[in-house]
């Protein structure tokens, strides 16, 4: 089978991340699979829009500048890409990241059964300090848009992949329609998210025998600002991501809005809390304080999970799946 015409979509909204964005790019136009193109879409941000248009004017290879056609946020970003984009299989990098060379070429291989709708892969984080803190548990690296302990190795079956290192082929978005706009990230305010699992999650309702995988060989490297190191963001971005699933709760219902999370709450955690207290006892850097984030981290979670339901229910919390009119 011929692999497919893979088109990269970048979603930017600041100038601060200038130096970043150009990495990022170079990093796709870099692939052992090139890229049928590479999509740059700029979030209501006039200056940046110019630039990189400017940047970009007489590119070897493929790279356009777009304005997001949507509201603000993340996820109408994503669907004016995907409406924009020509590629069998539409792929997503975050604007502080690089991927590794092979990292088109693993995802593509993934598509040679016609069941899979959607691959992902494997984001380490690049801590600006130099190194993790030594506080911070592994299986809350998705705080900082990173893969977490807990998930399986290899090339698995998942309910739902990571969106800063993800892809789709076109047809999932046909079925499904578009990210939802509302629950993901809309630049600098609150940092919600899940906007992925929801669509994944939509996307096997609309086709019961949809695969969905995680491939861990299409890796990428994701910055972690020293900002995103403290404890201060990190029960933040905890308390978000209980809000932003009591929306997906309430798109695609608790049992499989939740499906993934009970397994990580029941068993993955109370293995990490156990490794922090025996690295504690064992006088190890940190281990004290990793248990004590990942009790915070359920809890924080658990806060804005049960604020979140009570906004659903009274109305105050809603979004909207739009139809994405797919390029090609």
């Amino acid at each position: 089978m011929t692999a497919p015409a893979v088109s990269v979509v970048i979603c930017v909204y600041t100038e601060d991340r200038w130096e970043d964005i150009l990495a990022a790019v170079a990093s796709v136009r870099a692939q052992s699979h090139p890229p049928l193109e590479t999509l740059l879409v700029v979030d209501h941000n006039t200056a940046l829009l110019d630039r990189l248009a400017a940047e970009y004017k007489e590119a070897d290879g493929p790279v356009r500048v777009l304005a997001n056609a949507g509201p603000r946020g993340l996820s109408a970003g994503r669907n004016t890409g995907v409406a924009a984009s020509k590629g069998e299989v539409i792929a997503f990098l975050d604007d502080d990241a690089v991927a590794e060379r092979d990292w088109l070429r693993h995802f593509a291989e993934g598509y040679a059964d016609p069941r899979v709708l959607a691959v992902g892969g494997r984001t380490e984080p690049v801590w600006a300090s130099g190194r993790r803190p030594p506080w911070f548990p592994a299986e809350f690296d998705w705080v900082v848009g990173c893969t977490y302990r807990g998930l399986p190795p290899g090339r698995v079956r998942v309910r739902n992949v990571l969106g800063g290192n993800a892809s789709f082929r076109r047809t999932a978005f046909e079925l499904a329609g578009g990210f939802a706009i509302g629950i993901g990230r809309d630049g600098d305010r609150r940092p919600l998210g899940c906007e992925e699992t929801e669509l994944c999650i939509r996307i096997s309702r609309a086709r019961p025998d949809a695969v969905l995988l995680i491939d861990d060989r299409a890796v990428i490297h994701h910055r972690v600002p020293e900002a995103r190191e403290r404890f201060a963001y990190f029960r933040t971005r905890t308390y978000a991501e209980g809000l932003s699933k009591a929306l997906v709760a309430r798109s695609v219902g608790a049992a499989k809005g939740l499906e993934s999370e009970r397994r990580y709450t029941t068993r993955v955690l109370p293995a990490g809390i156990a490794r922090g207290l025996r690295d504690a006892v064992l006088a190890r850097p940190g281990g004290a304080g990793r248990a004590g984030a990942i009790v915070a981290g359920v809890l924080g979670a658990a806060g804005g999970y049960a604020v979140g339901s009570v906004r659903a229910r009274r109305g105050g919390a809603r979004f909207a799946v739009p139809p994405v009119e797919v390029g090609g």
